[in-house]
């Protein structure tokens, strides 16, 4: 008997009885931090006999928290999460599955997600329109007429498949409506012999701060599309078991200072620290003090950290977060009942509570935390409150070069009247992003700066961008209430969307003359969000330093206008006496935002705005769809195609073949990273991608970008290695000039061109390709089309000295073959240099069931002589050898899915 079947037990709530997995009992579990508890709970409940063994349970509940990972499991999330940037090639795989079971003569509707998998569309709101009152309404109709193609295949979506549900547009961001409505803590299932089963809540998302959700105790991190359509389809994401670095939080927060500060000062100790790849968890006495909304902000910062989570155990604050945001009663109670009975219940009052053990241990006193900012490039960079103006005078000279003018430039407009723009003004002041306006102790602390400003008759500088674009519908309902929208309102605040806005590079168009402005004189101006990224060039074109901040310093800054400006002894401005208006004048005390919060949001508003919360409105409802369980694809569309990954597939996979003559496609260094190979931001028309959207009828000044056009492998595959800052070494090998971009050499036409271009001659003439790379080939985020694009340029195999985990899988999943040269070895010293053919033997040894070690490589030089290697096979697990031997991750799904 397994322990799986060892463990199942029945848990009384109430009047309720449910089926559970009892992990209290099982050796080894008191010292698990939380996070690795909920993992044990995960293998328990899946363990299979092949994945997932009595062995890797009895593994991680012997965890070494010194030991470096190398325990490999398989985690298998409760549910998938998707934005719609992310989201739609992941519904479009599923609807060309459809059709690929059909023409197999399957059933086309055994294709449906398998586990709940729910897509909110928050990331194509562009602020258009702002500062005047109709704003939210005007974006939202622009927001239909630039995306109804995708909107509409998404409709379909919603009809056609089971277990899969769209949030519409104008809802909330994605991670707000996870904490608020979706995430259930621990979720209820209905099994088929009439018993219902109690599991652990868990999810992955297409978005990196789905980490917000580890406020709520429910682990969770985001992942690329390809990892997330696997989870949409019942498969587990192989992982390494981390380290686990114990944050213990002291203390309350003194006056002034907000959760933005302390997510800041946190995000500033674990950069320092190192916590890549790590989980961090937050434990002690402390942490009883701190709100749920405070743990989200701090959770959804995870990946600034650079951690996998920020996770909160389960305690009397999490339930009262479930209670306020509508969840029942009966819910709470089992939220409760399941935590206590499976020891995941954070009470260190409790005497039979046992302290966790961590790999790495942090602490932060709260009550040493003062207001910050971070910027201008990264959300590490901490900067604090008082010293923000010396920071910038010292860091604007970097930006200053000799076409810039440093004399006030004269701007004139129709919107803001006329004034004058030099550097440091702050162009963009936006209260937007995940991170903090799922907080309502800093959204109502910018409503009630706004309102002292408007009664000290303070005004936002002309040359500001203002804008509010909240997380859920809740924040505008509890705003009003409080009659601080129409403080606001007269500030320049008024609702411009509810979405992923600013913080993604959606803030719109500056005015035009002020546009112009900075382009002709070389400005250098600001912007101030309250998001959390800040990358450069990441939020305006216009705007070349992005300084992260709470939403009443927003506010601030946009009072004062620039980033040159001491808060502590300049004054805002004048009031209706005459008198000087400085910042401690308008800040609200933590006892007025205290008190306004709990004056003002309530359970009512949560039941109100989340009661229709998948119906939309009339604009999402008029939308022309097609219906049916098959998708009607127009063959016109240039965002949403079918995929090509399923045509000619056969019923059951075709033997693994050995790779015959292959040629380099490209020969690169260390560290490229998913960035690198990925399709990414915006294009030119001169570009593979620019000149098929110019065939087919697409001028460039709607081209929009590779995130907006993911459904379309046309435009991705041709994007795929095309990062500018990439450089293809083989041309200096053909003794050509190596051009940064995609660019490579053709040996079949002998001579250089694109790699798109070069990848259709190879696979026109059958001649397979192979990629040749350095040390950490694929870091940085999970992005599916690095995997997917180098799969449909026809590579075969990639060899490098080391693999980041993430890709290394991907790879496997889009049927590519991840192999690493010997030990101690690389391409220069085994005198590769790109010029070669190569063969690759042994490979054939999987369709006999045995994965093998490593593979031998013949590489064919030139002049005939040859180098010969044995490259270590990085597939890694049995499932890893499935996905590899049906030639990918879908394929194999696909297959078992229709038996």
């Amino acid at each position: 008997m397994s322990l799986r079947d060892e463990q199942l037990d029945v848990l009384n709530v109430g009047d309720k009885s449910y089926d559970y997995y009892r992990i209290a009992d099982l050796e080894g579990v008191d010292h698990l931090p939380y996070s690795l508890k909920v993992l044990v709970e995960n293998l328990v409940r899946n363990i299979d006999g092949a994945n997932i063994t009595d062995e890797q349970v009895r593994e991680l509940l012997a965890w070494d928290p010194a030991a470096d990972p190398s325990h490999e499991i398989q985690f298998t999330p409760s549910r998938v999460v998707m934005q719609d940037f992310t989201g739609v090639p992941c519904v479009v795989d599923l609807a060309t599955m459809r059709d690929a079971v059909k023409s197999l003569g399957g059933d086309p509707e055994v294709i449906n997600p398998q586990v709940q998998s729910d897509m909110i569309i928050d990331h194509s709101v562009q602020i258009d329109a702002y500062g005047v009152e109709n704003a939210v309404e005007i974006n939202m109709d622009i927001e239909y007429q630039r995306n109804g193609e995708r909107y509409q295949f998404l409709r379909w979506g919603q009809q056609a498949f089971e277990n899969f549900r769209v949030v519409p547009p104008g809802t909330g961001i994605i991670h707000q409506v996870n904490i608020e409505y979706l995430a259930q803590v621990v979720i209820r299932k209905e099994l088929s012999k009439g018993t219902t089963l109690a599991y652990l809540d868990s999810c992955v998302g297409t978005d990196s701060h789905t980490t917000t959700v580890n406020g709520l105790g429910v682990l969770g991190w985001g992942v690329g599309g390809i990892e997330a359509e696997a989870a949409m389809l019942g498969q587990p994401i192989s992982m390494l078991v981390p380290r686990v670095v114990g944050f213990k939080l002291t203390g309350s927060i003194p006056e002034g200072v907000t959760a933005t500060d302390v997510v800041l000062t946190i995000t500033d100790l674990l950069r320092r620290h190192g916590v890549v790849g790590k989980f961090v968890e937050f434990y002690g006495e402390g942490i009883a003090s701190v709100p749920l909304a405070n743990r989200a902000t701090i959770g959804n910062m995870s990946p600034e950290f650079g951690s996998t989570c920020g996770i909160f155990p389960i305690d009397e604050v999490t339930l009262d977060y479930l209670r306020l945001t509508g969840r029942s009663e009966e819910q709470v109670a089992l939220v409760e009942a399941y935590a206590k009975a499976n020891k995941l219940w954070h009470d260190v009052n409790d005497p039979n509570f046992v302290e966790p053990s961590y790999s790495e241990y942090l602490e932060l006193d709260l009550s040493t935390v003062v207001p910050s900012i971070a910027g201008p490039k990264r959300p590490q960079d901490r900067i604090e409150l008082s010293h923000a103006k010396t920071t910038f005078e010292q860091t604007l000279p970097g930006y200053i070069t000799e076409k810039t003018n440093g004399n006030p430039v004269p701007v004139s407009t129709d919107f803001r009247g006329d004034f004058e723009l030099t550097n440091g003004d702050v162009a963009i002041a936006s209260i937007t992003s995940c991170t903090n306006t799922s907080n309502p102790s800093v959204m109502i602390a910018a409503g009630l700066i706004a309102r002292n400003a408007v009664a000290k008759g303070l005004k936002p500088k002309p040359w500001v961008k203002t804008s509010l674009a909240p997380g859920s519908q809740v924040v505008a309902d509890y705003l009003k209430q409080a009659g601080l929208q129409d403080d606001l309102d007269r500030l320049g605040y008024e609702l411009v969307g509810f979405g992923c806005a600013t913080c993604i590079g959606n803030s719109g168009p500056l005015l035009p003359e002020i546009s112009e402005a900075i382009n002709a004189n070389d400005l250098t101006v600001t912007a101030v969000l309250s998001g959390n990224r800040n990358f450069e060039g990441r939020i305006s074109p216009d705007v070349k330093m992005n300084y992260l901040a709470s939403p009443p310093l927003v506010i601030a800054y946009a009072l004062a206008g620039t980033m040159d400006f001491d808060f502590e002894h300049e004054a805002l401005g004048k009031d209706p006496e005459g008198n000087d208006v400085y910042l401690k004048d308008i800040w609200p005390t933590n006892a007025e935002v205290e008190q306004v919060v709990s004056g003002n949001v309530s359970r009512e508003m949560f039941l109100n705005d989340y009661a229709s919360v998948f119906e939309g409105d009339s604009r999402w409802k008029g939308l022309d769809v097609p219906e049916g369980e098959l998708f009607a694809w127009n063959p016109e569309s240039t965002y949403v195609r079918k995929q090509t990954f399923f045509d000619g597939m056969s019923a059951t996979p075709a033997p693994v073949e050995d790779i015959r003559d292959a040629r380099v496609l490209a020969l690169l260094g260390d560290s490229v990273t998913t960035d690198h190979i990925s399709p990414a931001g915006a294009f030119k028309a001169s570009s593979p991608a620019g000149k098929y959207l110019v065939e087919h009828g697409v001028e460039p000044k709607n081209f929009n970008s590779y995130g907006s056009r993911r459904g379309n492998h046309e435009v991705m595959v041709r994007g795929t290695f095309g990062n500018i800052r990439l450089r293809n070494m083989l041309l200096a090998s053909v003794g050509e000039e190596v051009r940064p971009g995609g660019y490579t050499y053709d040996f079949l036409a002998m001579k250089p061109t694109t790699i798109y271009e070069a990848s259709r001659d190879y696979i026109d003439n059958g001649v397979p390709l192979v990629v040749l790379g350095g040390k950490e080939y694929g870091t940085g985020s999970s992005r599916d089309w690095a995997a997917k694009g180098t799969a449909m340029l026809g590579v075969k195999a990639v060899i490098v000295e080391s693999f980041e985990r993430i890709h290394r899988s991907n790879l496997i999943g889009m049927g590519v073959l991840p192999l690493q040269f010997p030990e101690g070895e690389s391409a220069e010293s085994l005198g590769l240099d790109g010029t070669e053919t190569y063969s690759i033997t042994g490979i054939t040894k999987l369709n006999n069931g045995i994965t093998p070690k490593s593979v031998h490589v013949e590489a064919t030089h030139k002049d005939g002589s040859k180098t010969e290697f044995e490259a270590v096979v990085r597939i890694d697990t049995p499932g890893e050898a499935d996905y590899y031997r049906n030639s990918g991750i879908l394929q194999y799904v696909l297959r078992n899915l229709m038996k």
